[in-house]
């Protein structure tokens, strides 16, 4: 898609506010109770052909979902050291996949962690295996990722795991956690690789998927965001995490032209680098 027709939708649906502001569209405002700084941070890294998203809590508290390739660890690292990132309190392996989890046993020998969430699905390559052994060495837990489990649920703040809702899937991809964030009025959902058969048991568990801001699930590959989970999610704005040329051929056109059509403004990392989103609990907007 070109940067001159993202700008023009672009243009549309920012308020007044300031440039890559996105409000809540909601006609009635839910409460808000919150404290601290108040201002949510939400870190889409540029990690190349992978995933990781860093979350900083307005109380300081971190979250990061995935951790890229191995061949990212350093860049990754250096990226959580300038947040001066000392413990992450709330660490998500969305699947393991090596793009999704290349660089997460980096980042557990590295960083102080608290709790550890990750589905139910083992695979057999060293980097998997790396992982849990410096899980094993700090002595951690692993808390199982499926759907209805609350990592977060304060006044105000929740982090929810809506999927995986099966036991067992033929591909990885649709072990994904996928995480809804809500902070106030705003939301954010975080979908790993989850695919369509995921998003269709979505669809059917939950009533209300709406979410402001959408991570594309599986970098932007047509096997994932259906139009019906689109429709449902109905996100203001989109995340495409991927590689700049990647071999994949992602983002796939059909999924870009699904966004086109809805008018959803798209951010890319292997074309604007990393994307820093920062939310009051009443709007979000890009740095």
């Amino acid at each position: 898609m070109k940067k001159s027709y993202l700008a023009l939708i672009a243009a549309v649906i920012i308020s007044v506010a300031g440039v890559g502001t996105y409000r809540h569209n909601s006609s009635e405002d839910a409460p808000v109770n919150l404290s601290g700084e108040e201002t949510l941070s939400v870190h889409y890294i540029d990690v190349g052909q992978g995933d990781s998203e860093f979350i900083r809590f307005p109380d300081g508290r971190n979250m990061l979902i995935d951790a890229g390739t191995s061949k990212a660890g350093e860049e990754l690292l250096s990226y959580l050291d300038s947040q001066k990132v000392q413990r992450i309190d709330y660490l998500i392996a969305t699947h393991p996949h090596a793009d999704h989890i290349g660089s997460m046993s980096d980042v557990v020998k590295k960083y102080d962690i608290g709790e550890i969430y990750m589905p139910k699905a083992a695979a057999t390559t060293k980097t998997y295996e790396n992982l849990l052994t410096e899980i094993d060495k700090k002595g951690l837990s692993i808390n199982t990722a499926r759907a209805n489990v609350d990592i977060i649920n304060e006044n105000g703040l929740s982090a929810i795991i809506l999927a995986p809702n099966s036991q067992s899937y033929e591909d990885l991809n649709n072990y994904s956690a996928v995480v809804k964030l809500v902070y106030g009025n705003n939301s954010f959902l975080f979908t790993g690789d989850a695919e369509d058969i995921s998003e269709n048991e979505m669809l059917s568990a939950y009533a209300d998927l709406k979410s402001d801001i959408l991570k594309i699930g599986h970098h932007g590959s047509h096997s994932s965001t259906t139009d019906a989970f689109l429709d449902a999610v109905s996100p203001a704005a989109a995340i495409i995490s991927c590689g700049k040329d990647n071999s994949y051929g992602h983002p796939h056109t059909e999924t870009l032209n699904a966004l086109s059509k809805r008018n959803i403004t798209v951010y890319r990392t292997d074309q604007d680098g990393s994307i820093v989103l920062d939310c009051d609990g009443k709007t979000i907007q890009k740095r």
